[in-house]
């Protein structure tokens, strides 16, 4: 897969970002994950995967220098963009265009429901440091939104995306609430500073969770604990992290229709459905 926006920036052009952020009053935090994406043909090439429309209210979280938030309030009938920096916020409050709304706060305590309604999508380039706590937040909101589609660290948004035999706890997750793929990958170029990894564009659409809602940490409650050793047989690390007899676990695995042998990353949502089923079965007969 092609990187987009992998050129670096010259001395001058970074020069010019010294100074921008100075008149700002910030100095990028590595521990915020603030690379600030800049490149606008990368930042409209997102606004058009997700498919942006007047009739469509967007949450921005992490907006930075407003180059996309300007791009989604061109486009989208509503923008509600979160930055947790008052700096930044300070600046975006003076540059944005008046129908932004913007919030200053923390992601991951912000009531999304109260700040953008009931029907709305996220279009982001994430705090890298928490990409994955805003997702899962975001995923386990109620209502979620209809759709992501942001920028997160390459690495991450593979995960997110993999199939069996390559699943992760993560990936269970992602899937659980949605469908997820890998859009494109961005080189550090397109942002100041360049980040040290690869980044890509992830796109996730919710689909309804297959279990209610008080079921769910149950549910991962046993997933987490099949990924607690990784490469162990499934076997031996349910009976041991669960604190399960093996025999019972034996059986409910092969009423799942998961060999004892199987390792956690082999298997797909489903699968972990169906394993769940077949312990709280299992569990309720002993």
């Amino acid at each position: 897969m092609k990187n987009e926006g992998s050129s670096s920036a010259n001395p001058a052009e970074r020069q010019r970002w010294r100074e921008i952020f100075a008149g700002v009053g910030i100095s990028p935090s590595k521990a915020r994950g603030q690379n600030f994406l800049h490149d606008r043909k990368i930042v409209e090439r997102i606004v058009d995967a997700a498919g942006v429309t007047t009739n469509d209210v967007v949450l921005e979280i992490g907006p930075g220098l407003g180059v996309m938030t300007r791009e989604l309030a061109r486009r989208a009938r509503k923008v509600v963009a979160i930055e947790i920096d008052h700096a930044l916020a300070e600046h975006l409050r003076a540059t944005l265009p008046c129908s932004v709304e913007l919030i200053e706060g923390d992601a991951l305590q912000v009531d999304f429901s109260e700040a953008v309604g009931t029907d709305y999508i996220v279009v982001a380039n994430l705090p890298y440091s928490v990409a994955t706590a805003i997702i899962r937040r975001l995923q386990e909101s109620d209502p979620p939104p209809r759709a992501l589609t942001v920028m997160v660290q390459r690495e991450v948004a593979e995960r997110m995306c993999a199939r069996p035999p390559d699943m992760s706890l993560l990936a269970v997750g992602v899937q659980f609430h949605g469908s997820a793929k890998v859009l494109f990958r961005v080189g550090g170029g397109a942002f100041v500073p360049p980040p040290r990894v690869e980044s890509a564009v992830v796109q996730i659409t919710a689909h309804p969770p297959p279990l209610p809602r008080e079921e769910w940490a149950s549910f991962f409650r046993i997933v987490a604990a099949g990924f607690a050793r990784r490469r162990k047989q499934l076997l031996h690390v349910l009976s041991v992290e669960l604190r399960l007899p093996r025999d019972t676990v034996a059986r409910a695995l092969a009423t799942a229709g998961v060999t004892s042998q199987s390792r956690a990353e082999t298997l797909g949502v489903a699968d972990w459905l169906r394993v769940y089923a077949a312990l709280c079965e299992a569990q309720e007969l002993t």
